[in-house]
């Protein structure tokens, strides 16, 4: 899932990195949101880790129902579905794959997010236990700051997932040694056989 303000083609070269031989099906959704300065938006920005509960909450439901909806189509059980993102879509990948209210994913591939913290929305960490989450941030992001993805790492550490964490010297991107570790993360969950 892209960032805020991007679109759904923004992360569409990363799937040939993530999946070389295209034995996946990789599924590029859109923020449902359009908002200043423009671009697709998953959830209004007021500060930082916390998102608006009167924008996240719809999306959520939203993204929840199209995410079920399309994965019954395609026949892919959720144990079968990593989620993934960057920035927002990054926390919107926390947020389905780690909901009280959603099935546990296969991984969650996490680049320059952070886990939301909204009032009434409740995560469910303990039946998530051995879930592979890729957690990647750059050291001096000055949009989402370093210590949401060591937060993310800690409080997922500590609840029993399997955390690979890295952190790279660059601001708010997604770097080459982000997308290794994403892939192993992925390929650790989906073994191709």
């Amino acid at each position: 899932m892209h960032g805020r303000g991007a679109n759904e083609l923004d992360l569409e070269p990363l799937l040939s990195v993530l999946d070389p031989e295209a034995s996946l099906v990789g599924i590029l959704p859109r923020g449902p949101l359009t908002l200043p300065p423009g671009g697709a938006h998953w959830y209004v920005v007021r500060r930082v880790g916390y998102p608006d509960p009167d924008t996240f909450f719809p999306t959520f439901e939203r993204t929840s129902t199209w995410l079920d909806a399309l994965l019954e189509e395609l026949e892919v059980p959720p144990e079968r579905t990593v989620l993934g993102g960057f920035s927002q879509g990054a926390v919107m990948s926390y947020a389905l794959g780690l909901a009280a209210s959603r099935p546990k994913p296969a991984a969650i591939l996490a680049m320059s997010g952070f886990i939301p913290r909204v009032e009434g929305f409740e995560l469910d960490l303990a039946s998530r236990a051995g879930l592979p989450v890729s957690i990647s941030h750059g050291t001096t992001d000055p949009v989402i700051g370093i210590q949401w993805g060591r937060d993310a790492r800690d409080r997922l550490t500590e609840a029993g997932l399997d955390v690979r964490y890295r952190e790279d010297p660059v601001g708010h991107t997604i770097t080459p040694q982000a997308l290794t570790q994403a892939r192993g993360a992925l390929e650790a969950a989906l073994p191709l056989v």
